[in-house]
């Protein structure tokens, strides 16, 4: 099933933390931009995490597809772009991009999530609730 949610931006600062000791960001550090920003992507369509996880309902990442294009260097400001490609049963499937001011992309990713019962650790079907958001067609 396909999405047709708009692509969603996030701004990230690149902090000190971020970097390493030649001041570019550190590998590790773009999955986290990814990630907070599904995290926010998922909260502008009031999913909170927190209530799914009161649910016994979790999103696990399954998969990741990672080009690192360019490096993002300390102080940078940038935007994480997000959409979802694909939706499945159990799953969905994020393209995501992190891009300088200029528009430069510098990092790209494929996520696929699955969602899970948090206590018996297995895959479940994802919410009706969340799957409307992602493709009623009024958005």
């Amino acid at each position: 099933m396909q999405s047709t949610q708009a692509i969603f931006e996030w701004p990230i600062t690149v902090y000190y933390e971020d970097t390493d000791a030649g001041g570019v960001v550190y590998h590790s550090n773009y999955l986290k931009f990814f990630e907070r920003a599904r995290t926010e992507l998922l909260r502008s369509v009031g999913v909170s995490q927190q209530t799914l996880l009161e649910q016994n309902i979790g999103f696990v990442v399954r998969h990741m597809d990672i080009d690192f294009l360019q490096g993002a260097r300390l102080d940078d400001h940038l935007v994480v772009k997000s959409s979802i490609a694909e939706i499945k049963k159990a799953s969905l499937t994020f393209c995501q991009e992190i891009v300088n001011p200029a528009g430069k992309s510098l990092c790209k990713s494929m996520v696929k999530v699955a969602c899970i019962d948090n206590e018996k650790m297995r895959p479940i079907a994802i919410p009706q609730s969340i799957v409307m958001e992602f493709t009623h067609s009024d958005r």
